[in-house]
């Protein structure tokens, strides 16, 4: 159970390894607008391994939205209901990876954001 309630917290650090890609307020989202919110959110759960190696995770990920990490990822495991791409570059552009449901990206492929439903 505890290893669950670290999982957790590192999901609430979750705002602390996103960053925002559009002039929103640093305190309002963990991430932001860049397609029409009429994309739903993707159920369950993305995960992923921070620079340090600290494991992350982000619950119900907004479709449609570019994520862009403040720090590289890797291991990327999309446990969501919705295809995801990781992209190596900011702002959802460079070499990308679309992920499956249930699918995770090829070992050594890092990432520095991601989109969900595209």
């Amino acid at each position: 159970m505890r290893s669950l309630t670290h999982v957790r917290r590192s999901g609430i650090a979750l705002l602390c390894g996103l960053a925002l890609t559009t002039g929103l307020s640093s305190t309002a989202s963990a991430a932001s607008v860049t397609a029409p919110a009429a994309v739903a959110a993707a159920k369950g759960e993305f995960h992923w391994i921070g620079a340090k190696g600290r494991p992350y995770f982000v619950e119900n990920p907004p479709g449609g939205q570019c994520l862009a990490m403040a720090e590289k990822g890797r291991a990327a495991n999309n446990r969501t209901s919705a295809r995801a791409t990781v992209y190596a570059g900011k702002k959802c552009k460079g070499a990308s990876k679309r992920l499956a449901p249930g699918q995770r990206a090829p070992k050594g492929f890092t990432f520095a954001s991601v989109r969900f439903g595209n």
